[in-house]
């Protein structure tokens, strides 16, 4: 139960990243420059098959010019719009 919960907000975090890039106006490519990760961990994370840790959420809300709990927060929204707020 706990794998599929995590799966879901691995899925969930990649829906918002994906979001707040756009928003940005950024590819993929260029946030991973400004963030100083490799292109395919953005997508991989988009896809939901990898977690970010914190230090990877700072990195990514700098790039993004916002704060880190607005990531944290637009993840909460995101799960529980899907109807899944037990999961974080």
């Amino acid at each position: 139960m706990l794998g599929k919960q995590l799966n879901q907000v691995n899925q969930d975090f990649g829906k918002v990243l994906r979001q707040l890039r756009k928003d940005a106006g950024l590819s993929q490519e260029k946030l991973a420059l400004e963030a100083g990760l490799q292109r395919n961990y953005i997508s991989m994370m988009e896809l939901g098959n990898y977690q970010p840790t914190i230090s990877t959420i700072i990195k990514l809300s700098k790039a993004l010019k916002i704060k880190a709990s607005k990531i944290i927060e637009k993840l909460e929204d995101q799960s529980d719009t899907l109807g899944d707020s037990n999961s974080i």
